[in-house]
């Protein structure tokens, strides 16, 4: 039922527009005051149709807005809110001076936007204007980051499928793991920490789907496409003096990096795989990196000296692409992932992926596609991506 006032207001208008009729007043003048009439009306049932407790809500939540107590609650949850939007936006500025803690950051980046619910939470318990306003900016950091990879970027076709797999050194059933790679599609297949018993396991169980195939180290390619010119790649795994006096069968047995030339229909392709060290997280150094960054630099160098226009990288690469570490990479190659993945394509640890550290980086190729494959016998996922010329 509509209020006394808007009743009154409207039969006000109406007695107007009939005392202009009956005095003499032009028929325009008579019609603009049924078109008052009207209006009137309409305020009146519009009106009507919204609840007294909701007219009165909105200006008194107005009213609280603009005092001063809901700006000075939750001034902790404020500054959190910015402090985590400026690690975000700023994250290449952090330094790694201690514990490679920019470098221990931008791991896990993707992650940080999982603090914002939880701070709009504390924001909303403690009906702090300011703190929700502050959220802007790591939302807005967060969407600029990372908002692209949310869909699929996948597109049909691909001239050539490659796929990665980190088949793991304690990998309880490495023929059941040849099986799954096998059946994948892959036409290039890379494997890396291949183990010496093993390393028959799955020269046997690929052999029928590919024909070609070669393992330096604890590295290997396999193809359903003639390889040549295969040899491996120093990523500076071993340093000191020592390192130069190691013979060179030994040094090979302990080889991380290959590069070899696959022959397609469309050219050559100079296919890099690479497993480079390990990273660590300990109380005493921090996040340790020292043998990975060292690795990727090497690597880095060495696709740099590469004279083929077309280059494919795979591998298990210890770290994210937004890593500083490897800027050497990422200034030279893109990721399959980012370009023509669905979602973030995390592949470590397998039971509960929290990163990828299993990467497909290309340059002068076009990514069509790019997904993880389902988990095997190994703490890793497989990777694979289409690709076009």
């Amino acid at each position: 039922m509509a209020d006394a006032t808007d009743m009154a207001d409207a039969t006000d208008m109406a007695d107007a527009a009939d005392t202009a009729g009956a005095t003499g007043t032009t028929g325009a003048a008579y019609t603009a005051g049924v078109t008052v009439t009207a209006c009137a009306t309409a305020v009146a049932e519009s009106r009507r149709h919204i609840p007294r407790t909701v007219r009165r809500a909105i200006p008194r939540a107005v009213r609280a807005g603009l005092r001063p107590d809901p700006w000075k609650r939750g001034p902790v949850l404020a500054a959190l809110a910015l402090l985590l939007g400026l690690s975000m936006l700023l994250h290449a500025r952090i330094p790694n001076r201690i514990g490679n803690l920019g470098s221990l950051v931008e791991t896990f980046l993707p992650w940080f936007g999982l603090f914002v619910p939880v701070l709009l939470a504390g924001a909303l318990w403690r009906r702090s204007v300011s703190a929700v306003l502050a959220l802007l900016l790591p939302v807005t950091v967060w969407l600029n980051l990372f908002g692209g990879l949310l869909g699929d970027r996948s597109h049909p076709g691909g001239d050539l499928t490659v796929a990665s797999h980190n088949v793991g050194a304690g990998n309880p059933d490495p023929a059941g793991t040849a099986r799954d790679l096998a059946a994948s599609g892959a036409d290039v297949l890379a494997l890396e920490e291949l183990t010496p018993q093993d390393r028959g396991t799955y020269e046997k169980g690929l052999a029928k789907a590919y024909p070609h195939h070669a393992v330096l180290g604890t590295v290997g390619v396999w193809s359903r496409l003639p390889l040549s010119d295969t040899r491996p790649v120093d990523i500076r795994t071993d340093v000191g003096p020592l390192a130069k006096t190691k013979p060179a069968d030994v040094t090979l047995a302990d080889n991380r990096a290959l590069r070899t030339t696959v022959a397609t229909d469309r050219g050559p392709l100079a296919v890099y795989v690479a497993h480079l060290g390990s990273a660590r997280v300990n109380p005493r150094a921090g996040f340790w990196t020292d043998s990975r960054d060292r690795n990727a630099q090497a690597l880095g160098e060495a696709v740099a000296a590469e004279r083929n226009e077309r280059v494919v990288l795979l591998g298990d690469l210890n770290g994210t692409m937004d890593d500083r570490a490897f800027d050497g990479l990422t200034s030279r190659l893109r990721s399959v992932q980012d370009a023509a993945g669905d979602g973030f394509g995390f592949t470590w640890p397998a039971k509960f992926p929290v990163a990828r550290i299993d990467q497909i980086l290309v340059r002068g190729v076009e990514p069509r596609s790019a997904r993880t494959l389902p988990a095997t016998g190994s703490d890793h996922l497989p990777v694979t991506a289409a690709i076009d010329w």
